[in-house]
């Protein structure tokens, strides 16, 4: 029977076989709670992984569910991969069968993949009590299976799962299944700690002795378990594995997988090892935040490398240094992985922080010690009120202009406002704003309803400006968080409100701070919509603020 091959591949010649980076997101990485891939979805992370640049993309499984088998025959038709091969993974045939007749064996060939990755039992309680067969039959159905996608021309990697676990119950058992898989024609034999239970030292020595004993070509599937995936990965190639397996992000079962993009860096930066296309690493935060947005997780704002405050710097000492030499702080420059440096600014910033923010936000204070000094005041003043700038750049940069023009910049100034909420004798409630405002030389009185009161004030303010500023209708309220401030009583609190925009090209935060949630949020929705009519190159009025 004639299978067909996937076609639209990268040129076998334009992978470097010395060392391969094998991406799984598509498959453990999607074992992750709260990530469920449509197709669709896995077609434009396969996208973003082959624009990043790794060797091998691990697809699913085909034939074990029609999701999987449906992304192989889509992606032979519209994908084109500059330089990943597709992989398909399945396990090896059954007991007692042989690999020729196994339908799930024939449904990895009829995926078309040009590579097979075949799950393979390296633990013997593992044969004996899930597979239910002998540790012989077990090595026999890793030759049967392997020899015959060799026949068929396929490219084969066999993983041994459970390998470690395995190995400290019976280590010679768990050689034999490498050797049997190297041995019937397997291309790479992978170590796989898939209860995520090793440290770095017992990975680099097992792998070690693995490849004196077998002669194997070995790779590295490091679950996170204990925390050490990332460095046991790197631990496994310091011990001679050619081969490491990864999700983006750290996607994967229970806690994960070892992060692709960390362990990629570390190959690329830190051992010299040239594992991606040229100029790719540069790509490796816009990729992840990608992917991040496919599986709709909030990208980890402390993630090595990518995480936007991979390189922020909050403590005045740090910021002292960084304005003589940012390398005295930093491991590697930003922009290797397309990072930036970000400065925060807090209740712990000095002056050097503060100069450092302001040439970040395009705003010269040209060494003015007395300006920088007020600006450091300013923010110690506030922030001891409640106010939080470092997450909130948007109203920093409004104070600091403030300070630096001798003025605030205002668009409007709000006379008044109110918001009632109404329950109703039914069990429904009613929430009302007005406001009144000056805009342009105009006395504008809006009103409108929400879904609440912050809402109902948010949309009085939008009908009461856009027809000065029709600029507010490209922006949009994308996120808002309260924090309740502590104080005697707990209804006598401060409270703290973060208000998220976004236009089409980026997003701001803002902070408001009062008595009063409703306060508070018009606070920091007035600074919201001052910040981005600033962005957006509108003149402020140039009479008396509020």
């Amino acid at each position: 029977m004639e299978v067909p091959r996937l076609g639209k591949q990268a040129d076998a010649a334009s992978v470097d076989d010395a060392f391969h980076v094998f991406d799984t997101t598509l498959r453990d990485g999607a074992q992750r709670e709260g990530i469920n891939l449509t197709v669709a979805d896995k077609l434009t992370i396969a996208r973003h992984l082959d624009e990043f640049g790794v060797g091998f993309i691990e697809g699913g499984w085909p034939g074990a569910n029609p999701r999987d088998t449906e992304f192989f025959a889509r992606a032979q038709q519209e994908i084109t991969f500059r330089h990943a091969q597709l992989v398909a993974f399945g396990a090896t045939r059954r007991p007692g069968a042989k690999a020729a007749d196994d339908p799930q064996v024939r449904a990895l060939l009829e995926s078309g993949a040009p590579v097979i990755c075949l799950v393979a039992k390296s633990h013997d309680r593992h044969v004996e009590l899930a597979l239910r067969t002998t540790l012989d039959e077990n090595l026999e159905m890793v030759r049967d299976t392997v020899a015959f996608l060799r026949e068929q021309g396929r490219r084969v990697f066999v993983d041994c799962e459970h390998f470690f676990d395995g190995y400290r119950a019976n280590p010679a058992y768990a050689k034999s299944v490498v050797r049997t898989a190297s041995g019937a024609g397997a291309d790479v034999v992978v170590l796989c700690d898939t209860n995520g239970g090793m440290l770095p030292a017992q990975i680099q020595a097992v792998v070690s002795t693995v490849i004196a004993d077998t002669g194997a070509r070995l790779g590295i599937h490091a679950q996170d378990d204990t925390g050490c995936a990332v460095a046991n990965t790197l631990a496994a190639v310091d011990a001679g594995a050619t081969r490491v397996q990864c999700t983006a992000n750290g996607y994967g079962e229970r806690v994960g997988n070892a992060n692709l993009f960390p362990v990629v860096a570390a190959l690329e930066l830190k051992y010299g090892k040239s594992v991606l296309p040229e100029g790719a690493l540069a790509e490796m935060t816009r990729i992840s935040h990608a992917i991040a947005e496919v599986v709709n997780l909030t990208p980890s704002t402390h993630q090595p490398y990518v995480g936007v405050s991979a390189f922020a710097h909050k403590a005045g000492l740090h910021a002292s240094a960084i304005k003589v030499d940012p390398d005295l702080y930093q491991h590697i420059a930003p922009e290797q992985v397309g990072n930036t440096m970000r400065m925060l600014v807090s209740d712990m910033a000095g002056r050097a922080s503060i100069e450092l923010k302001g040439k970040e936000l395009g705003v010269e204070l040209g060494g003015d010690r007395a300006l920088i000094g007020r600006v450091v005041e300013r923010v110690k003043e506030r922030e001891l009120a409640g106010y939080t700038y470092e997450a909130a750049d948007a109203s920093f940069e409004l104070l600091l202009r403030a300070e630096a023009e001798g003025r605030p910049r205002r668009y409007f100034r709000t006379e008044s406002w109110r918001a009632i909420v109404e329950d109703r004798p039914d069990g429904t409630h009613a929430n009302e704003a007005t406001v009144k405002l000056w805009a342009k030389g105009e006395r504008i009185v809006a009103t409108a309803d929400g879904n609440g009161p912050v809402n109902a004030l948010d949309r009085a303010l939008r009908r009461a400006l856009e027809g000065p500023y029709p600029e507010l209708a490209k922006m949009e309220l994308v996120d808002y968080t309260v924090r309740i401030l502590a104080g005697e009583h707990t209804t006598e609190s401060r409270t703290r409100v973060l208000i998220s925009t976004a236009d089409s090209t980026s997003a701001w935060t803002t902070v408001g701070v009062a008595d009063n949630i409703i306060t508070a949020s018009l606070q920091a929705l007035q600074d919201a919509y001052g910040y981005g009519l600033l962005r957006a190159g509108i003149e402020a009025e140039t009479g008396p603020g509020h």
